[in-house]
């Protein structure tokens, strides 16, 4: 089960409803992937809550997620996941293009951590591209 494409769906999903915010399960990568969205003004921000889902279960760690509007017009217009858990897709510094002319965002993991495509490129740092966002 991929959780990053699960996640970007539902991101997705609610803005296309007109939702405030979403809770998603938590994990370390999708909360770094989170934040890059937030840095680059996708969404609004971003908490780790520990929630229960039912009356008698134990908190478990959830990702609180605000999204973003412009003029009731969702920031996040589409999204593409790139690598996948069956196919990992893996990008040179010089074979990161820019994600619909420079109007969206590519999110890779980098043996710096994870950064957007124009860090990359300006770090000469290549890694997994893990999905496009715009």
């Amino acid at each position: 089960m991929d959780t990053v494409a699960n996640m970007l769906c539902a991101i997705y999903n609610a803005q296309a409803v007109g939702k405030p915010s979403i809770v998603v399960p938590y994990s370390g990568l999708k909360h770094e992937i989170v934040k890059v969205l937030e840095v680059r003004g996708f969404l609004v921000g971003s908490e780790k809550k520990n929630l229960r889902i039912t009356k008698n279960a134990k908190p478990k760690p959830c990702l609180e997620i605000t999204l973003k509007y412009e003029n009731s017009i969702p920031a996040i217009s589409g999204f593409k996941r790139i690598s996948k858990p069956g196919q990992r897709i893996y990008k040179g510094s010089i074979n990161i293009h820019n994600v619909k002319q420079g109007q969206g965002v590519g999110v890779l993991s980098t043996s710096k951590g994870l950064m957007t495509d124009r860090e990359a490129r300006k770090r000469k740092i290549g890694g997994e591209m893990l999905c496009e966002i715009w």
